[in-house]
């Protein structure tokens, strides 16, 4: 009853705090775009906003490592798992300018995912070719003019908490703009909030992992598959294992309670 209490007055305060912030996200479009062009100061407004929901939840503390490790001065191509919905909130954390690859779906949510279209976040309609086509000259066009772009390779959250296989298309764009890989390891948020159902899991740490650049020379003679095979398994390296395949801290935690009923 607590957990489904909090949870109401977290989803109320995100409904609320939308519904005053996205105005100023308006304004802020308005009066920055002419000279603007990437939108950073945007980004950075929707940073702050999105970090609200960690920053005054005690229910998420998180942490942040390898932070200096990300380029300044470079696009890349960024590359997380995925594990909740809380993913996204989380990863603004990074407090760094980068342009989301996200489903279409997300941008008619009211206010979040119409600011999403302010800041010129890249769509993508998951099945459709033409979809993908556009996702991948829209992302082109963002490296070049100097932006990185922010996927999830796995393509969905894992209901289970164990890593998924990774699709090929952030290494593809990595390949064909020739830009360098940041791969990212998020810790803790599949307990924080579970795939399937909107009430918080109590009190669950989160950690934001940023890993080494891969720089493009290190993979410009691999093949697209070679690559997306080889930068799961450097995520997978820093992510809880059992049994040799990458799983969350909870599963791992689950996997080892039914190994020991089974042999009790």
């Amino acid at each position: 009853m607590i957990r489904f209490g909090f949870s109401l007055f977290f989803w109320t305060f995100i409904t609320a705090s939308s519904l005053a912030l996205f105005p100023v996200a308006v304004l802020l479009w308005a009066m920055t775009g002419p000279f603007d062009r990437r939108k950073v100061l945007l980004h950075r407004f929707t940073c702050f906003w999105a970090s609200l929901y960690s920053w005054f939840n005690p229910a998420w503390p998180v942490t942040v490592t390898g932070r200096e490790k990300i380029p300044r001065d470079q696009a890349c191509v960024m590359v997380a798992n995925h594990l909740s919905l809380v993913d996204i909130l989380i990863l603004f954390r990074l407090q760094t300018h980068f342009k989301w690859v996200s489903k279409s779906e997300n941008f008619r949510v009211p206010f979040i995912g119409w600011n999403m279209s302010l800041n010129d976040y890249i769509q993508l309609k998951r099945g459709d070719k033409a979809s993908v086509l556009r996702m991948m000259r829209h992302c082109e066009q963002t490296l070049a003019a100097g932006s990185s772009v922010m996927m999830f390779p796995e393509g969905t959250r894992s209901p289970t908490g164990r890593m998924r296989s990774f699709k090929t298309g952030a290494f593809e764009m990595a390949l064909k703009a020739r830009t360098p890989i940041l791969p990212i390891v998020i810790h803790g948020t599949a307990d924080a909030l579970p795939k399937r159902g909107f009430v918080l899991q109590g009190r669950h740490p989160i950690r934001i992992e940023v890993l080494d650049l891969i720089p493009y020379e290190s993979f410009a003679d691999k093949s697209v598959e070679e690559l997306t095979r080889d930068v799961r398994n450097v995520i997978a390296e820093h992510v809880v294992t059992d049994g040799g395949d990458a799983v969350a801290p909870r599963s791992k935690r689950a996997a080892r309670a039914a190994r020991a009923a089974a042999e009790a």
